[in-house]
């Protein structure tokens, strides 16, 4: 259990890291571009435009990463402050681009400043707010600055050094495939340049100037491992890691911008083994073979690798072979990482379950802890359910709680929406747990909550319950005279009889996997005139996101956020599968696909959730024989 919750937590960590990174995505392609395109080494080289490249890498983007640092632990006043404090450790290591100073300050700065806040919360004196705001932001950051200038630039200099100092011995040892130890995670930190201009490229123009060739030209700009981690998130990623992959791996393998990798490195640090290994085979062949380049590929892309190989030998199947193998094994070993990755929630969900068996009570699974920005509000009245699309596992989960918050009379709006579309003034936010990180990101003030299980997750009533600690005896009174009127919005089954059609109810179904359910039953949608036919393939898309499995053996497949322009009108198909599926090692054995418009099938939907959060009525409903009998189940609940 240890080791599991140390595993949880570095994915954590790394889910962080890549948050601060990810965002600014777009800045990196486009000071990628700049450089492959106008740098004197590049395709169309050009003095004037080149003169973008260093300064856009020297202050553009560490300030972009420190600034959605800070932002992800205190806002708006964190981003700025964390930008501040970056810019001590920027201008104090002028010589090294300071991501990782960045990735330290920004966060740093922000805590210190949140903190501040929470101390003189209520003893500001009305009217001198924005006084004290500004200066103690003013104040703090320029505070945190200087010790950066002072102190976290030389040190991520010092550790540069470390680095450079490692990579020489193991050049001298002649253990060159070991030198892929230090280099591809010295190239993670934003080091790359600093290893191969400042170490490799010199030894290896002496070595070209004796021999006519080099394999230390090769040795960090080789693309293969960076190109195998983004096929594997090609095919196996999630997400926005998954949509942006293919663009990656074209500038990163035609521009040779090596940095465009990194973010999805740290988004899975176990992922650094695969670029390690990747390396270290590449290495490996150029050294079988006798490959090499007879200057610095620069950018390191197969364009200039190719330019720069000796015409003679066979030093053009050694160069490429290196790439093909790096890439090879970088791709299996991160395939291997992404699919597994999952395994170890499931595996402390599953222990979790164990537990609760012989304990006789539920508890909360690591994997479904809460994840709290900061305390909980003192007077919550907006909570919002988010997923990818706001239509169908955000929706079931809306309508549980908001049964629960009426049960506890609570006074509080329980609503759903896709994680773009998150209103501004929520307080309380509860996504999926894969998909937090993008919630916090959109809306990083509120406090965020993770389930698993959107049907019988216990936050649900750890939430109440500190909701319930809260409320004052005035808004009791308010909510219990509001309960008349708030009785009359119960799900109405009956008026929703033209979106449940017994035609498409089947009965006893059996699928091989996931995919081939999720197919049938957008295929289901089709024929009944729901949806386009492109609706399907969103539907496969939306799964490998996030798993849309509900808990109590029910998943509610439905199209992403972009697939709503393929919905025509609202629909449902329950298809009965008594043997189970498959689903991110969970038994889904009703399957309810789901195609919404203009929210026609919200109440439907929430009187569905409100069943399914029984598991004795799901089983009733698995048991069923007949599909008559299987609505009469649905409608008598």
């Amino acid at each position: 259990m240890a080791q599991s919750k140390i595993k949880v937590r570095v994915q954590k960590f790394g889910n962080f890291l890549s948050s601060m990174v990810m965002p600014n995505i777009g800045a990196f392609i486009a000071w990628g571009l700049i450089t492959a395109l106008f740098i004197p080494t590049g395709f169309f080289p050009n003095e004037n435009l080149a003169s973008l490249v260093g300064p856009m890498v020297t202050y553009l983007l560490p300030l972009l990463i420190g600034y959605t640092g800070g932002k992800l632990i205190h806002d708006q006043r964190g981003g700025v402050v964390g930008a501040i404090a970056s810019m001590g450790v920027i201008v104090g290591a002028p010589d090294t681009p300071m991501f990782l100073g960045a990735m330290i300050m920004g966060p740093l700065a922000a805590f210190v400043i949140k903190k501040f806040d929470q101390a003189i919360e209520g003893r500001v004196r009305s009217g001198f707010e924005m006084l004290v705001n500004n200066f103690s932001a003013g104040i703090i950051g320029a505070t945190i600055a200087i010790i950066a200038f002072l102190g976290i630039g030389p040190a991520v200099q010092a550790f540069t050094r470390v680095l450079v100092t490692g990579v020489d011995w193991l050049v001298d040892a002649g253990l060159l495939p070991l030198t892929s130890i230090l280099i591809e995670p010295a190239k993670i930190l934003f080091l790359n340049n600093a290893i191969n201009h400042g170490v490799l490229t010199p030894i290896g123009l002496e070595q070209a100037s004796n021999i006519g060739r080099s394999i230390l030209f090769l040795l960090e700009a080789n693309p293969g491992p960076g190109l195998g981690v983004l096929l594997a998130f090609m095919i196996f990623g999630r997400g926005l890691a998954k949509q942006s992959a293919p663009g990656a791996a074209i500038i990163h393998f035609l521009g040779g911008i090596h940095e465009i990798y990194f973010p999805y490195v740290l988004m899975k640090p176990m992922l650094i083994v695969s670029v390690i290994l990747g390396g270290m085979s590449g290495v490996f062949t150029l050294v079988l073979l006798g490959g090499g380049l007879v200057a610095p590929a620069s950018p390191g892309s197969i364009i200039a690798i190719t330019a720069v190989t000796p015409p003679e030998g066979t030093a053009y199947l050694a160069n490429f072979a290196a790439v093909f193998v790096a890439t090879a094994v970088s791709f299996v070993t991160s395939a291997f990482v992404l699919k597994t990755g999952k395994q170890i929630d499931e595996d402390i969900n599953e222990a979790t379950k164990k537990m609760e068996q012989m304990k006789g009570k539920k508890s909360t699974a690591a994997g479904e802890a809460a994840v709290n920005k900061g305390a909980l509000p003192k007077e919550v009245n907006k909570i919002v359910f988010a997923c990818d699309a706001g239509m169908g596992s955000s929706a079931m989960g809306a309508s549980l709680l908001r049964k629960k918050v009426k049960e506890a009379g609570l006074d509080i709006t329980v609503t759903n929406t896709a994680i773009s579309n998150l209103p501004a003034d929520t307080q309380v936010v509860i996504t999926q747990e894969e998909l937090t990180p993008r919630a916090q990101n959109k809306l990083p003030g509120a406090y965020h909550i993770s389930v698993d299980n959107f049907l019988s997750s216990p936050e649900y009533d750890k939430l109440i319950a500190s909701l319930q600690n809260d409320i004052t005896e005035e808004q009791a009174e308010l909510v219990e005279e509001s309960e008349t009127d708030a009785a009359d919005t119960e799900p109405n089954m009956d008026k929703d009889d033209d979106l449940l059609l017994e035609e498409n109810i089947f009965m006893g179904k059996e699928f091989s996997t996931k995919e081939e359910a999720i197919r049938f039953a957008g295929e289901v949608l089709v024929k009944g005139g729901y949806v386009k036919d492109s609706y399907v393939e969103a539907m496969i898309e939306r799964e490998e996101i996030t798993s849309t499995y509900m808990g109590n053996n029910v998943a509610i497949p439905h199209g992403t956020e972009e697939a709503k322009k393929a919905v025509i009108k609202s629909g449902f198909t329950v298809i009965q599968v008594p043997n189970g599926v498959d689903f991110n090692g969970e038994q889904a054995k009703l399957i309810f696909g789901i195609a919404g418009k203009d929210g026609t099938h919200l109440e439907i939907l929430s009187g569905i959730a409100i069943i399914c959060s029984e598991q004795e009525n799901v089983d009733q409903m698995v048991k069923a024989k007949t599909v008559k009998e299987l609505m009469d189940i649905i409608n008598s609940k």
